[in-house]
């Protein structure tokens, strides 16, 4: 049974706190002020909600969702098994690699609000989430604007050339405000909405759109364009009852789809729009992950150890592009990365999730014809963001969308069954869901003081990176070799890694501090000993013997098999 107040916490935590994980971003205190920040941020949120559902909602959850809650479950299990069987360090699988904080703990948090969202059943729960991402797509239409406009105000590296927004690369940005621009315009075509509100979207979306076409990312432009798609197919069937309407509807976004297809191949009309070289790029990248997926099946490789495994798991090909110098960390598909990750276990169950999601979508198109705008929306923002995850990086501040939206839209045809029928105790009974309206004034102060508690134990799970990374960022700014040390020093708050062990042997060689670059040098290769930059950079350091030279050139060889010059042009 869940209570009404509790659930509007649950919605209110959920919403809002999406959209600030979204625009969230800090400077001058990290190295990296978009993904630990991130991370720290949804720590908050996810937990905050989930305190709420474990006191509230558990019952219902396991009544409505079982199948939902099983899925999690074993892919949250797959999850540790990938851990328990990676040769990756264990805080790398837990907190993820530098630059991506997309490991065991990020999945756990996002896996945390996909069950806390499926117990929504009141309509202003929805709105309380569009309304969250709505309010992050403002932000960032604004701020982008305004860095188009003027330049930007943030003080931090831009090495694109090209706006960022609050995500810190301009596929990103350019992926969320297609989903954003897309899902303004499912929401505005409902039912009341006045003619000066619909052309005050169709300004935003203009100021939208030319934002993605000055972000340079296609897939901005892609998910813009398919997200509109599925608007329109939505808004065709509620106003015609003939189907030749639909079909003719589908085959002309088959045709354009076609072309959009054959431009990203480099065929037809539409290529100068859509290909980039990055393109290409993709199915190398695509093709390592499957690779260590097939070669762990039951295991996978671990959490964000894609990077250590690449050189490694990528084929031939790929020595001559994008060439044997060019690496990633990252399958820039989040299914394939998910494979590499845990092998077939936790691919399966993460596909098990997304089909819930896609059942909830025909169930609730089948049984409704007309325009429902809130799951028009809910439906074009996940659809959204599959389409960029199969295409790019995972990243945290669009992935908090696509799990809560997953959740969501199961809720949602939940909440739209059979009508709500009135029982005598005093509650009301929705589609199989009972929502207590009793002791309402108890539980606003108790779902609150949960969500509270919640939110300070979920910070500290998330807190160790970020910690890390502000301490690294303090002993720099303040050139003292004994806080660079203390910084080196691992703990809860300060978890290492491999790039921090590499910038600091390159930061005291530079230094002229030769024996402790080749102490830190020696530490780095036995924190990671897969890491192919560590003993690239063990071998090149000043005081390291012929022998531990000759050991370092054995590893680069190792771990980068079929590259016969793994020196490069050192």
């Amino acid at each position: 049974m869940i209570n009404q107040l509790a659930e509007r916490t649950i919605a209110r935590v959920l919403g809002i706190g999406s959209g600030f994980v979204a625009i969230l971003v800090v400077t001058g205190t990290v190295t990296d002020p978009v993904n630990v920040t991130k991370l720290f941020a949804l720590g908050g949120v996810a937990i905050a909600a989930l305190a709420v559902l474990l006191a509230f909602g558990l019952q219902e959850l396991w009544a409505s969702s079982k199948t939902l809650v099983v899925f999690v479950g074993l892919f949250l299990v797959a999850g540790l098994n990938a851990i328990v069987n990676s040769d990756g360090p264990l805080t790398q699988n837990l907190y993820g690699a530098y630059g991506r904080n997309t490991a065991f703990v990020a999945y756990l948090l996002l896996t945390s609000i996909t069950l806390s969202v499926a117990v929504l059943r009141r309509e202003d729960s929805f709105k309380y989430l569009i309304w969250g991402m709505f309010g992050a797509g403002v932000v960032n239409v604004v701020y982008c604007g305004w860095v188009i406009a003027f330049g930007d105000f943030v003080p931090w590296s831009n090495p694109y050339g090209n706006i960022l927004g609050t995500f810190g690369n301009p596929n990103f940005i350019g992926a969320f405000l297609g989903m954003f621009g897309a899902c303004i315009v499912a929401y505005s075509l409902r039912a009341g909405t006045s003619i000066i509100a619909r052309l005050g979207v169709l300004l935003l979306l203009l100021i939208t759109t030319y934002e993605i076409i000055d972000s340079s990312a296609i897939q901005g432009r892609v998910v813009l364009a398919a997200g509109l798609g599925i608007v329109g197919f939505y808004f065709v069937r509620s106003r015609f009852e003939a189907a030749i309407a639909q079909i003719v509807y589908l085959v002309f976004i088959g045709i354009a789809g076609t072309f959009a297809l054959l431009g990203a191949l480099q065929i037809g009309p539409l290529t100068k729009y859509i290909y980039k070289t990055s393109v290409s790029l993709r199915g190398e990248y695509w093709q390592a992950g499957w690779n260590m997926g097939s070669e762990h099946p039951f295991t996978g490789v671990g959490f964000d150890t894609y990077g250590d495994w690449y050189r490694r798991a990528r084929d031939f090909q790929a020595l001559v592009l994008p060439g044997p110098e060019t690496t990633t960390n990252a399958a820039h598909n989040v299914p394939f990365d998910l494979f590499a990750f845990g092998g077939w276990p936790l691919f399966i169950s993460y596909i098990g999730i997304l089909t819930l999601s896609g059942l909830a979508i025909l169930k609730v198109t089948r049984r409704n014809r007309k325009y429902d705008a809130i799951f028009v929306t809910l439906t074009t923002a996940w659809v959204c963001y599959q389409l960029q995850s199969i295409i790019s990086i995972n990243q945290i501040g669009l992935a908090i969308w696509g799990w809560l939206f997953s959740g969501a839209l199961i809720a949602y045809e939940i909440a739209t069954r059979p009508k709500a029928e009135e029982t005598q105790s005093g509650q009301t009974k929705i589609k199989g869901a009972q929502v207590s309206t009793k002791k309402q004034g108890e539980a606003i102060i108790t779902s609150s003081l949960l969500a509270g508690i919640g939110a300070v134990v979920g910070l500290l799970i998330a807190a160790p990176p970020y910690s890390a990374d502000a301490k690294w960022r303090s002993a720099l700014k303040s050139q003292d070799l004994q806080k660079i040390e203390l910084a080196l020093e691992p703990g809860y708050l300060n978890p290492p890694n491999s790039y921090k062990y590499a910038n600091a042997v390159q930061i005291l060689e530079s230094s002229k501090l030769y024996d402790l670059a080749h102490k830190y040098a020696e530490i780095g290769v036995q924190f990671n000993p897969d890491n192919f930059d560590a003993w690239r950079v063990f071998y090149l350091i000043t005081n390291s013997s012929q022998e531990e030279k000759a050991i370092a050139l054995e590893n680069m060889k190792r771990l980068d098999p079929k590259n016969s010059n793994v020196l490069g042009d050192q």
